[in-house]
């Protein structure tokens, strides 16, 4: 296999709308869209519902909008239309049917007229005998007269490839290099189901075709069924594109394919994430999310983590893919959106927490968020962490921490008592109620109550905030106001007063 792209870049991403979007399928559409991307390319969306028993009406919805929210964009699809639409697989049965009666025709596939009883007898005699379960191949020997009755008495009928029963079938990946397979181990596949509706392997094939992918990205849990796939573009006679299958996104630990069923939590006790909108709602930025899953199976280079993806355009190539199956390291999740958050300014920032601090119900004033923001951005790995870190800044009610919470470390509750009070008097004395007044208000004031300044802080803290873990003191004064301080400085000294009774 060259390097040299011989063909229009056109990829695509063919998601079935059975539930919502799973981080391994927008790693598989992300992967295709940088490629196409960097050789300035056609990106496609294509809907592949021809399981109707599985198909998810609000599913659409949440794939589409999870890949735009990654910034994952289309230039064909089912909503924006193309040249070569519709879009969804299910407005195209007469083109499947079509192919696969040409297939039949051609003498390259056979109508298969056995019950799904039959289907199941086969296989229990076939592992009565130790044998490997799959089709015997009964229909594919009918003879003519045979068939004709079959047809004669209407007797329903799926549509299955005629596999070559020697030799055989080579494919080259771009990922996984040459794969190569007995025929002899392949099965008829089914191409065409009873009701009218193509299965994956054909409908994949036809569709890839007539909208001219030149290149098609997916896990690598397709690889087994890639020798049958390739039968069947030889067996149209069709210019095949090239494959590149990319490595399974493994659980945390390394064991089992990454689901939602068995995730599990990160060491630190997180849910591990994987649905696309559980990023979302969960505080995480898209470019963040896009740069870990760009990581996954491909590197950079120059050992950068962080990159934009303008830079990953640049420099993506399929065949810099890693073949093996990799961990899903959501650990450096959280490092690489505290990076971006952090790279942000704060105007940018403080319009993204508004929305996790109303959802936890609190009111929100943007002229007080947007200076709230910088206090939290060094501070928080994802935008939910500002409701824990600062959302006392905007609750209706102050809920103040319970007396014990003040204790300090070898400060008893009367020195505590005694220290609040003292603060309360300087405090008072103030005018300029600024972080810096504040700092040199408060920081001599420890030495001479004989108190460690960060013993005077904590109590002060906790006190003011109502959390023992805040953003900093002077700065959340300041913000706060002279009054509001001293008002809860005053609940604090009495709440002391029922521990030194």
């Amino acid at each position: 296999m060259t390097n040299e792209i011989k063909r229009p870049v056109r990829t695509r991403f063919a998601p079935s709308p059975t539930g919502p979007l799973h981080i391994g399928g927008a790693r598989s559409a992300l992967f295709g869209w940088l490629f196409a991307r960097h050789h300035n390319g056609r990106f496609i969306l294509r809907i592949e519902d021809t399981d109707q028993s599985r198909f998810d009406p609000d599913s659409l919805r949440l794939i589409t909008d999870g890949l735009r929210w990654l910034g994952i964009v289309w230039d064909e699809g089912p909503d924006i239309g193309g040249p070569y639409g519709p879009y969804v697989q299910s407005e195209r049965l007469a083109l499947y049917q079509e192919w696969a009666n040409w297939l039949v025709e051609h003498d390259r596939a056979y109508r298969c007229y056995c019950t799904s009883e039959r289907l199941e007898q086969v296989n229990k005699e076939k592992q009565a005998r130790g044998e490997q379960p799959g089709y015997d191949r009964h229909c594919r020997n009918l003879s003519d007269e045979e068939r004709a009755r079959n047809e004669a008495e209407g007797k329903p009928f799926v549509i299955r490839l005629k596999v070559p029963l020697e030799g055989q079938t080579i494919a080259q990946d771009i990922v996984l290099g040459e794969v190569k397979v007995d025929n002899s181990t392949l099965q008829d596949i089914v191409l065409l189901k009873s009701d009218g509706f193509p299965t994956y392997h054909l409908a994949h094939v036809v569709d890839d075709h007539f909208m001219e992918i030149s290149h098609v990205t997916r896990a690598n849990e397709w690889l087994p069924s890639l020798p049958l796939h390739i039968l069947l573009w030889q067996a149209f006679g069709w210019e095949m594109p090239e494959y590149a299958h990319l490595p399974v996104l493994l659980n945390p630990n390394g064991k089992g394919k990454l689901s939602k069923r068995h995730a599990g939590f990160t060491e630190d006790g997180r849910q591990v994430l994987v649905l696309v909108d559980e990023f979302k709602r969960a505080g995480y930025l898209p470019q963040a999310v896009v740069n870990f899953l760009t990581n996954i199976g491909w590197t950079f280079g120059d050992d950068r983590e962080i990159f934009s993806v303008e830079e990953a355009i640049e420099r993506f190539d399929l065949r810099d893919v890693h073949p093996s199956n990799s961990r899903y390291p959501i650990e450096k999740l959280d490092w690489l959106n505290g990076e971006y958050i952090r790279a942000m300014s704060p105007d940018e920032l403080a319009p993204l927490l508004r929305a996790p601090l109303e959802q936890a119900g609190l009111t929100v004033d943007m002229e007080r968020l947007t200076r709230v923001a910088p206090l939290v951005q060094p501070r928080i790995k994802t935008l939910n962490d500002v409701v824990d870190m600062a959302g006392f800044f905007f609750r209706d009610q102050f809920q103040p921490a319970p007396a014990e919470n003040l204790l300090q470390k070898n400060v008893n509750a009367e020195q505590t008592r005694a220290a609040l009070d003292q603060a309360h008097t300087a405090l008072s004395a103030v005018e300029d109620f600024t972080h810096d007044t504040l700092d040199s208000t408060l920081r001599p004031l420890a030495q001479t109550l004989g108190l460690k300044p960060a013993a005077l802080f904590g109590m002060l803290r906790v006190a003011i905030t109502g959390q023992t873990v805040a953003t900093p003191l002077f700065e959340t004064m300041e913000i706060l106001g002279k009054q509001t301080c001293l008002q809860r400085i005053e609940l604090a000294i009495e709440s002391l007063a029922k521990l030194t009774v």
